[in-house]
């Protein structure tokens, strides 16, 4: 049998937890993600999830060096 070369299968975050992990409410994670605004998340079913690697792609994305525009 030949080793496996795919990648482990990191653990998603559910909504909660990603917004614990940003540091918002969840009430404000659930609004970006319907505005398109947020975090790419997965929907498996009806549960929605978060990859961390991803959330910290978003929030690296997310710094501004001053506040116009």
């Amino acid at each position: 049998m030949q080793p496996s070369s795919a990648a482990p299968i990191r653990r998603r975050l559910t909504e909660r937890e990603a917004a614990a992990e940003l540091g918002i409410s969840f009430r404000t994670l659930q609004q970006w993600r319907v505005r398109g605004t947020g975090p790419a998340f997965l929907k498996l079913g009806r549960a929605v999830r978060y990859d961390i690697l991803a959330l910290e792609d978003w929030l690296a994305k997310q710094v501004h060096t001053n506040t116009s525009g």
